[in-house]
C-alpha cells in the first residue's frame, strides 16, 4: 500500500525538537546483539507489536542507510518509512517518506541500542511534527500513544527474552 500522503524529510535535529517526542528507555538482560537481532528481524513488529498488522522491508539486506520498509497497522494505515542513520547493532533512525492516511506532516523514529553491566538499554523515541488541524487530536490521545509505544518497546524485549527471533 503506497502513502498518498506526502511527509516532509526528518534529521535527527528533529528527533530531539519535534513539538511532540516521547521517549521509552527500557533496561533488561537482553544482548545488543540478541535485540538488534528482533529489531531488524523479518518478523520485527508483527511479532511484538500490539496493533502492527504488517512489515514488510523493502529493501535487500544488508540493510544500511537508505533501507525502506513498509508497517501496516490494519487494513487502512500504512507508513513507508526511509532509514537516514544505520549504525550496525547499535543505532538506526528512520522517517515516514509517505502514509496512506493524513495528520502528520513529520514522523521519525530513533532506536538506540546501548550495553549496560547486566545486559543493554533500549532508548525508542517516536518524533511527531502534526498537521495544524490534527495537533489537538494528537495532544489529547498522548497518554494512549506513549502506552502503546511503551508496549511497543516493553513487547521488542520480552520477545528477545523469549528466544531467538523469526
Amino acid at each position: 500500500m503506497r502513502g498518498k500522503f506526502s511527509l516532509a524529510a526528518a534529521d535527527a535535529d528533529f528527533v530531539r525538537s519535534a513539538p511532540l517526542v516521547i521517549t521509552h528507555r527500557i533496561e533488561s538482560e537482553a544482548t545488543c546483539e540478541s535485540l538488534w537481532q528482533t529489531l531488524t528481524s523479518d518478523g520485527a513488529l508483527t511479532s511484538w507489536a500490539r496493533g502492527i498488522t504488517g512489515a514488510d522491508w523493502t529493501s535487500a539486506r544488508p540493510f544500511g542507510i537508505g533501507t525502506t520498509r513498509t508497517v501496516r497497522a490494519g487494513a487502512f494505515a500504512a507508513l513507508n518509512e526511509r532509514f537516514f542513520r544505520w549504525d550496525e547493532g547499535h543505532r538506526m533512525t528512520f522517517y515516514v517518506e509517505s502514509a496512506s492516511l493524513p495528520g502528520f506532516k513529520r514522523f521519525a523514529e530513533d532506536l538506540v541500542l546501548e550495553p549496560t553491566s547486566t545486559g543493554s538499554r533500549l532508548t525508542w523515541t517516536f518524533a511527531v511534527q502534526p498537521q495544524p488541524w490534527f495537533a489537538p487530536i494528537l495532544s489529547l490521545s498522548r497518554p494512549i500513544l506513549e502506552r502503546v509505544t511503551r508496549s511497543w518497546a516493553d513487547g521488542a524485549v520480552h520477545h528477545t527474552l523469549q528466544g531467538t527471533p523469526r
